[in-house]
């Protein structure tokens, strides 16, 4: 009997350092595969500022706005000021936030800086403006929304804007809002009102990229169906959506009555198909219909509409 606890032992352990091992292995896949990801997204950014946006005196929002208008004024490379201005920052997000946070953004700007300091020499591929301020901030915020996707920031005040947001009402967003707001002002007197208000437009194009890199294009939909014909709803989004419902059970806030309530997720594609069969079952159906940027688990997959 002491033998055979000791195999099991033996057994055991063996099986637990290789669950360990296997883990490292998957860690350190991850940690390369973002590494990656964050690199090509710096990348990409460079691009952007340097063969579009900043030969044409269009800037961005945040630090990489402040570090634009400074390489214009002193007529030095941006990617001096790019790593300089955002290494504050990195310090106290370090601290505050998490390493691998910190570590992610130290090699995203890295990358930035360096980028933009070997495509410097390098012509514009547009001189048009407007060709300029939308196909710059396009890959902007492609590049920036790939970065963020897996882990890191390309920028300062966004963690500034974390910091402060843990301390004050305001959201990370309104706070980054306030700061751009006076950043992109200040590019009409240090390069032209033109040239803020294309920054303007630019900054836009790049914020609803980073929507579409982050959050996907599938974005799927989160509904709420209160209705007498309950059963006939479920069942036909069963059988012609292919969703799982989930039923529960709620109350009439005004008539105290017991309701029945389908709740399920479908793709964007597929909300008109789900109107049209709570409309065919019952044209006074309560329904509420939200977004939702991640779906993780259960039996959520894409399924052909019929």
């Amino acid at each position: 009997m002491r033998l055979n606890s000791v195999n099991l032992d033996t057994i055991s352990e063996a099986a637990k350092s290789q669950t360990i091992r296997r883990h490292k292995q998957k860690s350190v896949g991850n940690i390369l595969m973002r590494s990656i990801f964050i690199v090509i997204g710096a990348i990409i950014v460079s691009v952007a500022l340097e063969l579009f946006l900043v030969p044409n005196k269009i800037t961005d929002g945040g630090i990489t706005g402040i570090s634009v208008m400074s390489s214009y004024l002193s007529e030095l490379p941006l990617g001096i000021f790019l790593f300089l201005f955002n290494l504050p920052f990195l310090i106290v997000g370090y601290k505050q936030i998490g390493k691998t946070f910190a570590i992610s953004t130290l090699l995203g700007i890295s990358v930035m800086s360096l980028g933009t300091t070997l495509l410097h020499p390098v012509d514009p591929f547009v001189s048009d403006t407007l060709l300029a301020f939308v196909f710059g901030g396009i890959l902007l915020g492609l590049g920036t929304g790939i970065v963020i996707r897996f882990g890191g920031s390309l920028d300062g005040t966004e963690i500034v804007a974390i910091l402060i947001s843990r301390k004050t009402p305001f959201s990370v967003g309104e706070i980054i809002m306030f700061f751009n707001f006076f950043i992109l002002l200040s590019a009409g007197f240090v390069f032209s009102w033109e040239s803020a208000l294309f920054s303007l437009l630019a900054y836009y194009i790049a914020y609803k990229s980073i929507d579409i890199v982050v959050d996907g294009l599938n974005e799927s939909k989160s509904v709420w169906i209160i209705s007498d014909q309950i059963d006939e709803i479920g069942s036909a989004i069963l059988s012609r959506l292919g969703r799982g419902v989930t039923y529960l059970s709620g109350e009439g806030g005004f008539s105290g009555d017991p309701k029945r309530v389908i709740f399920c997720v479908i793709t964007r594609l597929e909300e008109a198909k789900l109107k049209e069969i709570v409309n065919h079952y019952d044209e006074n159906a309560f329904m509420a219909v939200g977004n939702i940027h991640d779906v993780k688990g259960g039996r959520f997959k894409k399924k052909a509409i019929h």
